[in-house]
């Protein structure tokens, strides 16, 4: 299993990029979004990969961030649901918007991306629901792995730049979900509240997260 390609980029096309590893050229396909936001050719890149072998096809796609490869794998064991679905998904989406739209039962969110139509969105969203706690939480310990919760990209530099600090909302979510965990709400119920409370207060720190989200999951009437 190849899981992560570090090199230069040879070139880009419209859906992947040659990536020269001390002379051998790999393809590796990836997003919109993740193609957007990689370096220009001859420039150093790393990227987390997945390898798919069929009888017909060996193909190579390549992840920002660790979060981002297991939306992907967690996306494409959705039946309907190939890696170009799974690819154009996190294109429109981004990880973290893919966590909020199954979080949230937003199945509209999900039909946005190219080629996916409302019966695979929903379908996603369905068989996803019970997955979008786990990967929120895993933003907060592949942070504490990394350094850095977005870490985007591993890119050879001559002079290292020093990581900007963790968003502190993602920190937030992740330890506003424990903290649910802990007074006994369920992973889905916790993970659609704390998601929808990001979403209308950005910026919010952890106890100001843990607040709306609990007023969202008080009983209404």
């Amino acid at each position: 299993m190849i899981g992560k390609i570090t090199g230069r980029i040879d070139y880009r096309a419209p859906d992947h990029v040659l990536i020269d590893v001390r002379g051998v050229g790999y393809l590796v396909y990836c997003s919109d979004r993740t193609l957007a936001a990689l370096p220009g050719v001859g420039e150093a890149v790393a990227l987390f990969t997945d390898l798919v072998v069929r009888e017909d096809l060996m193909q190579l796609f390549g992840f920002q961030t660790l979060a981002e490869k297991e939306w992907h794998r967690l996306l494409t064991s959705v039946q309907g649901v190939g890696a170009k679905a799974s690819l154009a998904i996190l294109g429109a989406l981004g990880p973290d918007g893919v966590s909020r739209a199954i979080a949230l039962g937003d199945w509209n969110a999900v039909k946005v991306a190219k080629g996916v139509g409302p019966k695979i969105a929903q379908r996603v969203v369905l068989d996803l629901k019970d997955k979008a706690p786990g990967v929120m939480a895993m933003t907060q310990t592949l942070a504490e792995a990394h350094g850095d919760v977005e870490a985007v990209q591993v890119i050879e530099t001559p002079e290292p730049k020093r990581r900007p600090a963790p968003a502190p909302n993602q920190s937030a979510q992740s330890e506003a979900l424990s903290a649910l965990g802990n007074l006994g709400y369920g992973p889905g119920d916790a993970a659609g509240a704390v998601a929808q409370a990001a979403a209308d207060i950005p910026d919010a720190d952890t106890p100001t997260l843990i607040r709306a989200a609990l007023k969202l999951l008080a009983p209404k009437g």
